[in-house]
């Protein structure tokens, strides 16, 4: 399963990631997420607990379109797949402190349905 969520910060976004980005309908809700936002998006990827290769080429074909991501608390999981492909270099990544608070109580809004593929 895999679900994102728009934080609006009035000059951009921060698109929160949960679950596994994986080959299916996975990559497709992050590639129409991040267009529906421009240009610069920061991914939020501190609870996206799996990614496959169709995860990290779905990361590279939105950069090669032009969008300029920025990775955000990648899970130990994540940053090692990043670290042993080589993509580490090719995206910011940045660590910022995780605020355990609710969406609902920071404006949080979903943007995609949660969906869950049997690929």
């Amino acid at each position: 399963m895999f679900s994102v969520t728009k934080e609006d910060l009035g000059d951009g976004v921060i698109l929160h990631c949960r679950g596994s980005l994986v080959r299916g309908i996975e990559t497709s809700l992050l590639c129409a997420a991040v267009g529906h936002y421009g240009q610069d998006v920061v991914l939020d990827l501190s609870q996206v607990t799996t990614m496959d290769a169709a995860g990290i080429g779905a990361l590279i074909a939105l950069q090669t379109a032009g969008v300029y991501l920025k990775l955000e608390n990648p899970t130990r999981h994540v940053r090692e797949i990043l670290h042993v492909t080589g993509m580490e270099s090719i995206f910011e990544i940045r660590e910022t402190e995780v605020p355990v608070v609710a969406f609902a109580e920071t404006g949080a809004e979903a943007v995609t349905t949660t969906a869950c593929c049997s690929d």
